[in-house]
């Protein structure tokens, strides 16, 4: 299976600034989409942004001149850049990624892979 490991969440005032990465670990074949969601307690989870293996990108329309999603394919890593951060982006995001792996037997498999989350909170 494809682990994601997520990082960059944090504490941070209204108008500032954070990054955050994901970067995916197995036995990985190929990535076709990343992408970063958010969910508050309660609430559905949400997709925020997304970037296709060509690079193509989706942002949901609250955070769009805001946030920058991108990827470094050489490192299987998704980044996004949270700029003019507002406390209705307080939330935990998760990295999704939908990759194909080899398993222990060489099999090609699929695996729609979801991060542990990491939290964001912006404060007035």
């Amino acid at each position: 299976q494809v682990q994601l490991v997520e990082s960059g969440g944090g504490l941070v005032q209204a108008g500032g600034s954070l990054r955050l990465s994901c970067v995916a670990s197995g036995n990985i074949a190929s990535i076709n989409n990343m992408g970063w969601y958010r969910q508050n307690p309660g609430k559905q989870r949400e997709l925020v942004a997304l970037i296709t293996g060509g690079g193509g990108t989706y942002y949901v329309d609250s955070v769009k001149g805001r946030f920058t999603i991108s990827r470094d394919n050489a490192e299987n890593t998704v980044y996004l850049l949270m700029n003019s951060l507002k406390p209705e982006d307080t939330a935990v995001y998760y990295c999704n990624a939908q990759a194909s792996y080899r398993d222990i037997q060489g099999y090609l498999k699929r695996d729609d892979a979801w991060g542990q989350g990491t939290q964001v909170t912006v404060s007035s």
